[in-house]
């Protein structure tokens, strides 16, 4: 069998890292490549197409669902296609569009934005003209924000991310202006935003080399609330959709035009300390209704911030973040961007007002108004998931089958308090260790259960399955971010039931009728 040079044997022996993700999952496969041309791609879906050989997508690895792990065959790492490769001025909004490929990590974009230091090698007229504007006075950014910065976007848009500000500006779809797709055969579709949509749910599609592309998207009805589960699927929906958040199923992103918003110009952070969860939620239910409109709202319960404060003694990596004051179980933190001083001033001073209703104290709270301020808040924000990750390396080592069980789902407003009821009360009746933090504004908290054996395992997996399908049932979703991969494939099937997943089956076979893109994910 003739094999390109680009296609790199013993993966095994030579690549081991690339044969698992964040979620601890480990996979297999026979060969990798790291293509560095949108051509190189091309030609190595191809090949693998040619010879009927599965192909695993990858980008930075820093997904939890399992969706960059190899079930075999051979590994496609993006790694090389990381180059910002242009930039343009929308003639109507003026917003500035930047042009990346898959490969680029989210900080190195955050880096070129900010600075405005840009490789232009190979930029075209446009581009250096556009560029020469984007110079000029003011500040632009992406505003989606996974805790993950070395996430790459090509990963993000695969899987729709969001984070901690997709309260404010909602995900990764909202700002992808279009794309360019290589297919399973290596051959290329190009979709703009407003260009090509569906007429009720019924598409037709037209690729690079004449190929017409035709099908139905899926009949279901999506939950109205944040969501990466599964195709998206509505009427009349703009087809760049369909394969944003198809966690690579359907195809391989070579380019991807992200829109920018303008930076503003205030931000302020602030954790407020509450003495019961009670008092926590119900700040955040008043913090809702006061029309301030903050950019995050995050919660961490007792267990949380009783395990930042064990680390902080036990682990040099954890001295800087600050100490959470004595006698307060439950941290909520906000983050308001505004455009100018006073705005922001006013909207905290609201806040502060409802903090006080439910029990916080102005003298017990962390208020920051200046960048390296934010960097502290930030570090805290983001120590608890490490501090989980740490907890469960250690249990680990002892007992190689567990892993910790995190969910992901989110419900409407009306269902929030009896989903947090549900998960109290199913995880004091089985006596598991647990942390809870994440995106209560929302309705997105993160449980995280944390197995001390292998019981434990499978209890938390049990419950798990409870707490999905009352999520379901209240018209919620299994996934509200991290999306589903090969971890979460049960929940997917128990969220669209037989049908839906039918139906998504169908539209794949469209796209890829061997199936050879990233077996095992959604299906």
């Amino acid at each position: 069998m003739n094999i390109s040079p680009n296609i790199l044997q013993d993966v095994t022996r030579d690549y081991p890292d690339y044969l698992r993700d964040e979620s601890r999952l480990v996979g297999r496969a026979d060969s990798i490549s790291f293509p560095a041309s949108e051509q190189e791609l091309r030609d190595v879906l191809s090949e693998m197409a040619t010879k009927s050989i599965p192909v695993a997508v990858q980008g930075a690895r820093t997904g939890i669902a399992g969706g960059a792990v190899p079930a075999g065959g051979h590994i496609i790492n993006l790694s090389r296609l990381n180059s910002i490769t242009g930039l343009r001025q929308d003639t109507v909004t003026k917003r500035f569009h930047v042009m990346v490929q898959p490969g680029l990590v989210l900080s190195q974009l955050r880096l070129a934005l900010a600075s405005k230091n840009f490789e232009t090698i190979g930029w075209s007229a446009e581009s250096l003209a556009a560029l020469a504007e984007y110079r000029k006075p003011g500040a632009w950014f992406f505003p989606p924000d996974p805790t993950e910065t070395s996430a790459s976007i090509g990963g993000m848009v695969a899987a729709n991310a969001s984070g901690a500000c997709s309260f404010l500006y909602g995900p990764t779809r909202n700002y992808i202006a279009g794309a360019r797709v290589a297919l399973a055969d290596g051959t290329i579709l190009e979709l703009r935003r407003g260009t090509e949509r569906a007429t009720k749910r019924s598409f037709q599609l037209t690729t690079e080399d004449g190929q017409r592309i035709s099908g139905a998207v899926p009949s279901y009805n999506m939950p109205s609330v944040k969501n990466a589960a599964g195709y998206f699927a509505a009427d009349n929906m703009d087809m760049l959709d369909l394969l944003i958040g198809s966690e690579g199923t359907l195809g391989v992103f070579s380019q991807i035009e992200l829109m920018l918003i303008p930076v503003p110009q205030a931000i302020w952070g602030v954790v407020a300390f509450f003495p019961s969860e009670e008092n926590a939620l119900q700040f955040v239910t008043d913090l809702r209704k006061t029309g301030t409109n903050p950019a995050a709202i995050e919660f961490f319960d007792e267990r949380a911030l009783d395990l930042l404060r064990t680390q902080k003694l036990a682990n040099p990596a954890f001295e800087k973040i600050p100490e959470p004051p004595a006698g307060r179980n439950t941290a909520i933190y906000v983050e308001y961007h505004c455009e100018d001083d006073n705005a922001v001033s006013e909207a905290v001073g609201r806040m502060s007002e409802t903090m006080i209703r439910h029990g916080g104290s102005e003298d017990k709270t962390w208020t920051a108004t200046e960048p390296r301020e934010m960097e502290r808040l930030k570090a805290f924000r983001h120590a608890v998931p490490e501090a989980v990750n740490l907890l469960i390396d250690q249990r680990r080592r002892s007992n190689p089958g567990i892993t910790k069980l995190g969910t992901d789902m989110a419900v409407p407003d009306e269902e929030f308090s009896g989903l947090m009821a549900a998960y109290h009360s199913g995880l004091d009746a089985a006596g598991l260790d647990y942390v809870m933090f994440g995106h209560v504004g929302n309705n997105h908290v993160h449980l995280n259960i944390l197995p001390r054996n292998q019981d434990d395992y499978d209890c938390g997996k049990r419950l798990y399955l409870e707490w999905a399908r009352k999520v379901i049932a209240s018209g919620g979703t299994v996934s509200a971010e991290h999306g589903v991969g090969k971890l979460k494939i049960t929940l997917l099937a128990e969220m669209y039931g037989p049908d839906g997943i039918r139906q998504m089956r169908d539209v794949k076979k469209i796209f890829d009728p061997a199936s050879i893109l990233s077996r095992g994910n959604l299906f």
